[in-house]
């Protein structure tokens, strides 16, 4: 097979190449030190309600910021608006990695945030712009792999940094690395190069939302629900993991890499499925699988069952090209990178208080939140079953 075949096979189109190796890049530096936060911000001095707050200005500022990194994208063209939010997340890893103490890391946030979420829009955009719909699936794919492929790998390489240098001086290292990572990143993202189209729709973020059609909207209700169970636990898992369960920075990050290879080998068959066969099995598929996620931690009482837990977090992806490509094919061309915008803006703010409520819980008891979590994961399974026609979803 020739390297052009292989390359439209996968939906290698050479905008998406590019993006592509930007989320490689900022993975990779993101996360050598991304699932070890909670323990830095410990280490600062923050106690658990003020690192579960954190996960709440995550939440809300994900939310915030994706109808105008939506807006930046279909204004500007997704070049110059990549440009702009690496360059953003950039100086958020800076004060990051100065931070003398917990707040500098809530100011860091704000920043590192433009990349998390203000880019997000842009990067579904360029799937839909450039890939027809049976391959859109695919395109996210290739996305997704590329994405976690690294964090297959750089959690147990940040694990052994903390073990060697210590949190603080582990996290730091991994700072550093990110953002010499994000200089070469804005090299890649200077080569995206889609024409901006002419703007024939309003722009108010109302029209926008009204134009959202109804199967987009149970969507979204269904994935608040389970984003909701992944928010009111994610920040804690580390901490379950370290001091309850007792296990070390490397084997925790080992648990990472088990989730994420689960994760790179279930999408290529699942996309390829879904693009022919509908996507609303998948979708399913991931929603029942993060439910299942906080109650499989929860009754894990050692490494060995961590592992087959984190084997079901590594599940929680098998749908998600499948759930990111519906949004696509659903929302209308004119509006799209606006309509992830809108999309995500809802779905974080009404998920944004979930990380503060973990954290209170955990108060109570550090398994209470899982418990609370795998709940209301499996009430968003019922909504999308429920509600999501296949017709739609195909």
């Amino acid at each position: 097979m020739t390297r052009s075949s292989v390359a439209e096979a996968l939906g290698l189109e050479r905008n998406i190449v590019a993006v592509c190796v930007a989320m490689f890049l900022l993975a990779l530096g993101e996360n050598l030190w991304k699932r070890f936060l909670p323990k830095y911000l410990e280490v600062l001095g923050a106690p658990a309600t003020v690192i579960g707050f954190f996960g709440t200005c995550q939440h809300f500022l994900d939310g915030v910021y994706q109808y105008p990194g939506g807006w930046v994208s279909d204004r500007y063209g997704r070049r110059r608006a990549l440009l702009i939010f690496v360059t953003l997340s950039a100086i958020g890893y800076v004060l990051y990695w100065i931070a003398p103490a917990w707040p500098v890391v809530f100011l860091g946030l704000v920043f590192v945030m433009a990349w998390t979420s203000m880019a997000s829009p842009t990067l579904f955009a360029v799937v839909g712009d450039t890939l027809p719909k049976e391959r859109r699936a695919l395109g996210f794919t290739v996305q997704s792999i590329l994405r976690r492929i690294p964090i297959a790998v750089a959690p147990t390489l940040g694990g052994l940094a903390i073990a060697a240098y210590g949190v603080q001086g582990g996290v730091q290292l991994g700072l550093v690395i990110t953002v010499i990572l994000a200089v070469v990143t804005l090299a890649v993202v200077s080569r995206v190069s889609i024409p901006v189209a002419t703007d024939r729709v309003p722009t108010n973020i109302l029209e926008v939302w009204r134009s959202l059609p109804p199967p987009l909207r149970w969507l979204l209700t269904s994935d608040i629900f389970i984003r909701t169970c992944e928010g009111l636990v994610d920040l804690f898992l580390v901490l379950y993991a370290v001091n309850i369960l007792g296990l070390s920075a490397p084997h925790y990050g080992l648990l990472i890499a088990i989730q994420m290879v689960t994760s790179i080998l279930s999408y290529l068959p699942a996309a390829h499925l879904a693009d022919r066969a509908g996507r609303k099995p998948f979708v399913i598929a991931t929603f029942a699988a993060f439910a299942l996620f906080p109650i499989a931690v929860v009754l894990a009482t050692d490494f060995m069952m961590l592992a087959v837990a984190f084997v079901v977090g590594g599940l929680r992806e098998l749908g998600e090209p499948a759930r990111k490509a519906l949004i696509v094919d659903l929302a209308a061309p004119g509006v799209r990178a606006r309509s992830v915008g809108v999309y995500y803006l809802v779905r974080s703010v009404a998920v944004a208080p979930a990380a503060f409520v973990g954290g209170l819980l955990w108060e109570v008891s550090p398994t209470l939140p899982f418990w609370v979590a795998g709940g209301i994961g499996l009430g968003g399974v019922l909504v999308f079953a429920a509600m999501v026609e296949e017709q739609y979803a195909g």
